[in-house]
């Protein structure tokens, strides 16, 4: 669990490497803002969440039971982390924030999508 990143990860930087390639600056892993966001565009108010599919629980109602050793810690533990997300989200948007979240996989394989969906909240939080 030592080698696991907090922050910096392959998704993480994959995502950030295209946003600053079209022109985009930003804040990574931002502590003066709540639940400490992956990216932060602080003048639009938008704050991106990089989810890797372990930690965060994608797909929970079906992955809750490919757990086979250490049931007792892993479930609650992933299950915390999805309630945290939860808070943080809600958080976020109390305090006038965006929140976008995107799993690892969908950063991986769509990337061009995802960018698109970043550049098209910035453009609407611009007006």
């Amino acid at each position: 669990m030592r080698a696991v990143k907090s922050k910096d990860s392959k998704i993480e930087a994959t995502l950030r490497r295209a946003l600053y390639r079209k022109g985009y600056r930003y804040r990574k892993n931002s502590r003066d803002i709540f639940g400490t966001p992956d990216i932060v565009f602080l003048r639009e108010k938008i704050a991106i969440f990089c989810d890797s599919e372990f930690w965060h629980g994608y797909d929970w109602g079906n992955r809750i039971h490919d757990f086979k050793s250490r049931q007792e810690f892993w479930i609650p533990k992933i299950e915390r982390n999805m309630k945290r997300d939860k808070e943080v989200t809600t958080q976020l948007e109390a305090d006038g924030y965006v929140v976008l979240r995107f799993w690892g996989r969908r950063i991986s394989t769509e990337l061009d999508a995802v960018v698109s969906e970043i550049e098209q909240r910035i453009a609407d939080r611009r007006r």
